[in-house]
Parts: C-alpha cells; sequence; structure tokens
C-alpha cells in the first residue's frame, strides 16, 4: 500500500513509520505544520525541533518527507473550536478534534490528492476487521481521543504501533537506531507543546473576573474569568485550604453572575457527582448507535469507563444513564462509548442531571 505516515517529531510516530516501512509498504511522511506560537504564548513550542528530528528519522529509513503548512485550517477548525467553547462556559477537547479535522480531515485530503491508500499514527489503538480497538498497553490506550472519527476515516486509518506496549516500543526504537528514541513524549495541547491551557486561553480571551463562592454563596475570593476552570478541577483554584487542611474543588460555574462554585470534595459532594447527562453530537466508527443498550461510557481520558444504559433520543442525541455516580461530568467534554475493548463512537457531554 501507498501509506503516508504523519510523523510528529516523536518516538511513536518515528517507530510507527519504520514498522511499515519494514512491512514493505510504499511509505512517505508527513509533518503537520499547524502552530508556530506568532502570539509569543508563554511555554515551549518546540515545532522546529520536531520537524528537525520527523525529517531525520525519514532520512535514516530512506523515505521521503514533506512539511504539510495546515496552519489556516487548524486555527478554523481546532482553534476556534476550543475559544469559542471556552467562552460559552463548556469544556472542549482539542485534541479529539485535532484527530478527526486534522489528521483524518485536511491531512487525509491532502493525501489523497497525491493517491496515497491510508494514512498512519502512532497512537495507542488496534484495528480488527475494520474496527478500532483498545490499544495493548492499558497505560498509554489512546482510543480516547480517536472517539469521534467516522467511519470512512477510519477505514484508511492505520495504528502500526497498538500492539507494543511503551516499554517495547522503545526498545524497538533503540533497536532501530532513531533518533527520537529517547526524546520524552509531549505533554502539552495538540500540535501546539507545552502550553498551559490557562496561559493559551488569556491570549485570546478577555479577563472577565467575579466572585469564588461556596456552596452557602460565602465570598472566599475571585477570579479572572470561569474559562480558565473546569468542573471537578482541584489545583490553582486561588483559594487556600479551610482549616482542616481539606482543599476545594470546583463544582459549578454560574455565568450569569460570573460566581465560581467551591466545595470541600467529599463522596457526597453536591454537583460534583451524577449518574444521568445527555449526550450530543453522537458519532460512530463503524456501526451505527442507533438502539438502545447497555455499554461502557469513558467521560474522560486516563478514567475508568463505566457502565452506562445508552437510550437513543434522535436528532444526534442520547440520554447516559450510569450504573454508579461519576465524578466531574462536564458539558462540552468527550464521552468516548466502547463495547468492552471495541470503540464503538462517541458524543458530547450536553448536560448533567443531579437529582
Amino acid at each position: 500500500m501507498k501509506i503516508l505516515a504523519a510523523m510528529s517529531g516523536g518516538v511513536d510516530s518515528s517507530v510507527a513509520t519504520a514498522l511499515l516501512v519494514r512491512e514493505g509498504h510504499e511509505v512517505v511522511g508527513a509533518y503537520m505544520k499547524n502552530w508556530i506560537n506568532e502570539e509569543g504564548i508563554i511555554g515551549h513550542c518546540p515545532w522546529e525541533e520536531d520537524i528537525v528530528d520527523a525529517r531525520a528519522v525519514a532520512d535514516q529509513l530512506g523515505i521521503e518527507f514533506h512539511v504539510v503548512n495546515l496552519m489556516k485550517e487548524y486555527r478554523e477548525r481546532v482553534v476556534k473550536y476550543l475559544l469559542e467553547g471556552y467562552q460559552e462556559g463548556i469544556t472542549p477537547n482539542p485534541d479529539v478534534m485535532c484527530n478527526r479535522e486534522m489528521k483524518f480531515g485536511v491531512l487525509w485530503d491532502w493525501a489523497q490528492e497525491r493517491g496515497f491508500d491510508a494514512i498512519a499514527t502512532g497512537h495507542y489503538a488496534r484495528k480488527d476487521e475494520g474496527m478500532i480497538l483498545r490499544g495493548a498497553d492499558p497505560n498509554k490506550d489512546q482510543t480516547y481521543f480517536l472517539a469521534m472519527m467516522r467511519p470512512e476515516q477510519v477505514r484508511i486509518a492505520r495504528f502500526p504501533i497498538g500492539h507494543l506496549l511503551k516499554p517495547e516500543l522503545r526498545e524497538e526504537a533503540r533497536r532501530l537506531g532513531l533518533k527520537t528514541a529517547e526524546k520524552k513524549d509531549s505533554q502539552g495541547i495538540c500540535f501546539i507543546g507545552e502550553v498551559k491551557m490557562e496561559d493559551f486561553l488569556r491570549t485570546f480571551v478577555a479577563d472577565r473576573p467575579g466572585n469564588i463562592v461556596d456552596l452557602e454563596g460565602r465570598v472566599l475570593g475571585q477570579h479572572h474569568g470561569l474559562h480558565l476552570y473546569t468542573l471537578g478541577q482541584r489545583k490553582g483554584i486561588g483559594v487556600a485550604s479551610n482549616l482542616y487542611k481539606q482543599a476545594y474543588v470546583v463544582v459549578a460555574k454560574h455565568h450569569e453572575t460570573r460566581e465560581l462554585v467551591i466545595a470541600i470534595e467529599r463522596p457526597d459532594t453536591p454537583l460534583l457527582w451524577a449518574q444521568r447527562c445527555t449526550l450530543t453530537g453522537i458519532s460512530n466508527t463503524g456501526l451505527p448507535l442507533d438502539q438502545s443498550r447497555v455499554l461502557n461510557a469513558q467521560p474522560r481520558y486516563r478514567c475508568p469507563a463505566g457502565l452506562a444504559q445508552f437510550t437513543p433520543l434522535g436528532g444526534g442525541r442520547a440520554e447516559l444513564e450510569y450504573r454508579e455516580p461519576q465524578r466531574a461530568l462536564t458539558p462540552g467534554q468527550i464521552c468516548a462509548l466502547y463495547d468492552g475493548e471495541l470503540l464503538l463512537g462517541g458524543a458530547v457531554f450536553e448536560s448533567i442531571s443531579y437529582d
């Protein structure tokens, strides 16, 4: 097959590309140039270093390499979605949308025009009979970030490293002598770099100060803007622990009064735990999600998927009722839907019920 390997300059995509070459495919590497930090946001934006590393690996493997400039599309499809979401009071997930709109969207359009049959990434995910399965490494599984992919995108996607554990992948990179073998994994916003979300948002969204209050409405402090906080947040609230050294957690955001509501976290903290919610924007990865069923619903990355009753409401919406209470379900976040290890698709949390 003629496969375009999306190379980020990291070790995962480097090994993914090397495995495809070893399998005998016609492989071409491509770096998606999405962001160069023209605004000078505080943080490390390593796009130049990443291009150098990706090109070096491509040279080691003896394959053609391209830098594909998608900065305009990234701002339109990912940055705009992120900023509008926070301004509307919800918590978007740019990493999920980057996969659907950029890697398997705009970049695939570029690849199709040049006669490629598939596009490969360094995601820890597997494919079997045309469906996406969780990666073999439970600590690195990244199928959550693929939950909003469309069936036609799944068909052309390849995940060459999904069968490997991370230590195995590092060892393979060393064995192959790849330049990125010891390179640390990036921890920042998708394709932007090691930039704190707060610093990114404050560059583009004006401060809208307000009071930080407890559940009884007592003022405990001030904040710079509700968009800088997310439900369930424990750190960086700006209010010290109480007299008993108990830390606060964000439980609500009242946009009409600009109040940030915090509380001491306990098993019965009001507004923190919920079992019922509505989903919108339902997307499936292959099989329609149009029937009531019990499935596994993962509300965040690095969070276990809980058993839940899924009931379609029509119009891309559904009701979801977990069997056990879930912490900090958040409007705007992505809910990944599974049947065991099989990724069924995903949706966006629309509203949360606390009764």
